[in-house]
């Protein structure tokens, strides 16, 4: 049997100013597939996930999303489909907002509680996933009192809020320590081995960032993808240090990928 596509990209490229800055990529995502991207700084990684997130229109090319093209559906229906926690949406989030409300107006794909109203599935659901990201106990919390760990944990938590076909994550453990790194890393191997957790893409810079359980890899370099495939085929050696540019060490170990130069 065929698994169903969550998303195909044909030939997409993004021009800006007459430069292209990605592509042309090609690539398809299946269902139950958990995806990583990395690359060296400025290879592309940001805007492959803002086309993913149909956040960036592709200047040529065609992308499918949940069995819809973009540039020709309702982009605020598409995006409701589609969990997303980026530095970009954190900064979006008003500093007086509560955590627990942080977590809820995804259900109306808005950020900032206004007048709308949540039943108590809604309210049940997003202490549930408060409590699987380990922050719980900081729902009355005002979002701006957060450490940076647990902003990253309230925005995973967000982005599955509305129960996503397709979940991306741009650098969900960035500034972390090792501990808050590993914890995270683990809770969300954890969730993803649920058979009903989205198919997920995350983008990271850091080999040792990439999760249990991920299937498959994208190392993109200069807006092209360098290599993809099952990810033990992709993150070895040979692949990383020709994208990189220098001699790195990979090794495997434990369901954990690791690097040294």
């Amino acid at each position: 049997m065929t698994s169903q596509s969550v998303l195909t990209l044909d030939g997409v490229s993004v021009i800006r100013d007459g430069k292209q800055i990605l592509g042309p990529i090609s690539f398809r995502i299946a269902t139950g597939e958990r995806w990583v991207v990395l690359g060296p700084n400025g290879a592309g990684k940001s805007t492959l996930l803002g086309v993913l997130a149909a956040r960036i229109f592709p200047s040529k090319g065609s992308a499918f999303l949940l069995d819809q093209q973009v540039g020709r559906v309702d982009l605020s229906e598409l995006r409701t489909r589609i969990g997303l926690a980026s530095p970009s949406l954190e900064a979006m989030v008003e500093t007086h907002e509560l955590v627990r409300d942080v977590v809820l107006t995804a259900a109306y794909a808005i950020i900032g509680r206004w007048n709308e109203t949540y039943d108590l599935w809604d309210e049940s659901r997003a202490v549930a996933l408060l409590t699987t990201f380990g922050v719980r106990e900081l729902g009355d919390r005002r979002y701006s009192t957060l450490s940076s760990g647990e902003k990253k944990r309230v925005l995973i938590a967000r982005a599955l809020m509305a129960d996503p076909e397709l979940l991306l994550l741009d650098e969900p453990t960035a500034g972390l320590d090792v501990g808050g790194r590993e914890d995270l890393l683990h809770r969300f191997a954890q969730f993803s081995n649920d058979p009903s957790a989205p198919a997920s893409v995350l983008v990271t810079h850091h080999i040792e960032e990439i999760p249990i359980g991920t299937t498959h890899a994208i190392l993109l370099k200069e807006g092209k993808i360098a290599v993809s495939g099952p990810v033990e085929s992709v993150i070895t050696t040979e692949h990383v240090s020709a994208v990189f540019g220098l001699p790195i060490q990979v090794t495997h170990e434990s369901s954990r990928f690791f690097a040294r130069a």
